[in-house]
């Protein structure tokens, strides 16, 4: 027993026991990224773009599995839950932990069961109205929706999606009453927004800058601070006169916790890389999608803050979904 004992604390102290070693020769085998929303959604997009360049990276595939529904906490939960050894990851936007936690009455999983790891990339929501609304700026619609306080409304992607709080942060600040119309996803809310069938939309923006750019919709702001690469005339709210206002997101990348910190960084630092490729950014721009990687410390520091930020808006709107 003595000299078993002897063994293992020779083996801790000199960094070779068994966890060490694991991981010392991380990644021993293909890594699973499970994406929280549909396929063809921003954050897949983004996913599959950055997979291949940090698989080549780590010398190992990162295999993307698709797991949607229920605002991302479908394929939260199964990451939340998997083995924390850093061959189990999870792809979705911050709102996930950010507002997810405060608004869903059941939730099996909790944001701590979470750690982030990297931003793949920043992404705006963008307020749009259709051609046939007669709304171009957003102080129209303003004066529109204070002419007849309710009558005017607006598709998001879901409740609770960053697109509906993006516009309720607005709203609630402006102390205008617009209706909310959700949808199933910010495509098929785009398509009634094109169709006429509701005057406007806040939704992603990598799903509605094309057709601005083609005309088909109007653009009135992006909620970021900055533009859309692909619709750069639609100014931000702050430029439409908004003082203050800032609804970034961010498409992230989050491991179970538990994972180890060696292990976390690593996956950082190979996803820092792939974002530095010229070609990467390039696909990521073309999606409206802008790559800025933190490290992890700073990650979980502006999880943070758009966690307060995104609670006092629920609690002034009273939202909450079963």
């Amino acid at each position: 027993m003595k000299s078993q004992l002897l063994a293992l604390a020779a083996c801790i102290a000199a960094g070779t026991g068994p966890y060490a070693h694991a991981q010392d020769d991380w990644p021993a085998r293909p890594i699973r990224v499970v994406v929280a929303f549909p396929a063809g959604s921003p954050g897949d997009t983004a996913a599959r773009i950055v997979a291949e360049a940090v698989g080549q990276t780590l010398k190992q595939p990162l295999v993307v599995e698709n797991r949607p529904g229920a605002g991302g906490n479908i394929g939260a939960e199964a990451v939340a839950r998997a083995a924390a050894d850093g061959y189990t990851f999870l792809q979705a936007p911050d709102t996930v932990v950010t507002i997810n936690p405060a608004i869903y009455r059941k939730l099996n999983f909790k944001a701590e069961d979470l750690t982030p790891v990297v931003a793949l990339a920043n992404f705006n929501q963008m307020l749009v109205c259709g051609p046939s609304s007669g709304l171009r700026t957003l102080a129209q619609l303003d004066a529109e929706a204070r002419k007849a306080p309710g009558a005017l409304s607006y598709a998001s992607g879901g409740q609770g999606v960053p697109g509906h709080l993006a516009m309720e942060l607005y709203l609630s600040g402006a102390g205008l009453n617009v209706m909310h119309v959700p949808y199933k996803g910010p495509s098929p809310a785009t398509q009634d927004v094109l169709a006429g069938q509701v005057p406007c939309g806040y939704l992603a923006s990598p799903v509605v800058a094309s057709y601005v750019s083609a005309g088909k919709l109007n653009g009135l702001a992006v909620s970021g601070d900055t533009r859309s690469v692909q619709a750069p005339d639609v100014p931000t709210m702050q430029q439409a006169g908004v003082a203050g206002y800032d609804a970034t997101f961010r498409e992230m990348l989050f491991a179970p916790k538990g994972t180890p910190a060696a292990i976390v960084d690593r996956m950082n630092e190979a996803v820092a890389q792939a974002l530095a490729r010229p070609d990467v950014k390039q696909k990521l721009q073309a999606n409206d999608l802008d790559p800025r990687p933190e490290s992890p410390e700073q990650t979980a520091s502006r999880l943070r803050d758009d966690t307060a930020k995104w609670n006092a808006v629920i609690q002034k709107i009273h939202l909450q979904v079963n």
